[in-house]
């Protein structure tokens, strides 16, 4: 039992704070595919990837991994794009390099 030393009272000692999971929130990935590849695709998975903190502090560790489950899939889909419209630019510039000669 804890005692105030100034009055006696009875002093409840507050308990450690529970440590939520640490999580991957893919905000890397998020802004690499921003700069690199589909920024539409890439500013949504931003939003997505910067929720995931703040929903882990506030104790939504579901809400966290549904953001953070978001943000991976804006991320993966604005990679594929990237690389989609890459495939297709260079199939487009060797077709003209072709036709041109």
């Amino acid at each position: 039992m804890n005692l105030c030393p100034n009055c006696g009272a009875q002093v409840v000692m507050p308990t450690t704070a529970v440590q939520m999971p640490g999580m991957n929130n893919y905000l890397v990935p998020a802004i690499l595919v921003t700069l690199c590849c589909c920024m539409p695709l890439g500013v949504v998975a931003i939003v997505f990837a910067a929720q995931v903190n703040s929903k882990l502090a506030a104790g939504d560790v579901a809400g966290a991994q549904d953001a953070a489950n978001k943000a991976k899939l804006f991320s993966w889909i604005g990679f594929g794009a990237g690389v989609a419209i890459a495939v297709c630019y260079g199939i487009f510039v060797g077709l003209a390099a072709v036709g041109h000669h």
